[in-house]
């Protein structure tokens, strides 16, 4: 289990009379980008706040970096950053003083050299001293990130952290994500953009109607489509055509 991040069995959560997640069950490895797609309402952001102790869920149960998620909440935030699908960086503060904010609060003791390095690592030097307000959109998402990673969480949850960007910005967010990987950090990615799993992750999951119907590597999942028709190309499928095909699958039985 020294190779498992998140480990989830059975977890349920309703909201009222709404049953969101009606049993999610799976395993996230070290250091790798998994993905969880879901059309929206699927349940995505309900399982992120479980997993970073900001709900409860009804029952089932959910470890993180090896903590409980209700027995040992304050291990859990230690080891984890949450980035959510807006970025929560203050405009009036310049991007420095973003950093040096978190840093503080995260008392940690060589806070300019860490704020540096994050800049330079996010290619936020030159920016670095102007207002937020100034930023543009995939400026203001690289902060946001790079304000997760202070103090070296070892997962971070990205909650769509896409979602009202142009196409140049999604790109500088990829990479981001790219890069946050190859350091060994475990990357929990919730989208909508088939296109971002299929482009970054390791492992998807498909969360539908409350429950993991599948979940896999790219190639695996490529195997539960039906066999490319032969005209005079051989089409390979598209996760997009995949998640359609699966998804059909579900609601016809």
């Amino acid at each position: 289990m020294h190779d498992i991040a998140i480990h989830v069995t059975g977890l349920k959560k309703s909201f009222k009379t709404t049953t969101v997640l009606k049993g999610v069950d799976l395993t996230v490895r070290r250091g790798e980008i998994f993905a969880l797609l879901g059309a929206n309402g699927a349940g995505k952001t309900t399982l992120v706040k479980i997993l970073s102790t900001l709900a409860k869920q009804d029952s089932g149960s959910a470890k993180v970096h090896g903590f409980d998620v209700l027995d040992e909440p304050e291990r859990v935030r230690q080891s984890i950053s949450l980035t959510g699908q807006f970025a929560a960086v203050d405009e009036i503060l310049t991007g420095r003083e973003n950093l040096v904010m978190i840093a503080k609060l995260r008392h940690l003791a060589d806070s300019r050299r860490i704020v540096d390095d994050l800049l330079q690592r996010f290619d936020l030097t030159d920016a670095a001293d102007r207002r937020v307000s100034t930023y543009s959109g995939g400026m203001r998402r690289r902060l946001d990130i790079a304000m997760s990673l202070v103090g070296k969480p070892n997962i971070i949850f990205l909650d769509e952290p896409t979602t009202g960007l142009d196409p140049e910005g999604r790109l500088e967010v990829w990479k981001m994500v790219k890069e946050l990987s190859s350091t060994g950090t475990t990357v929990f990615l919730t989208t909508q953009y088939l296109e971002e799993a299929e482009q970054l992750a390791d492992r998807i999951a498909i969360l539908h109607e409350g429950t993991i119907i599948t979940n896999g590597t790219l190639a695996e999942l490529k195997k539960l489509f039906p066999p490319a028709k032969v005209e005079y190309v051989e089409k390979q499928p598209t996760l997009e055509d995949i998640f359609l095909a699966i998804i059909g699958k579900k609601e016809e039985k």
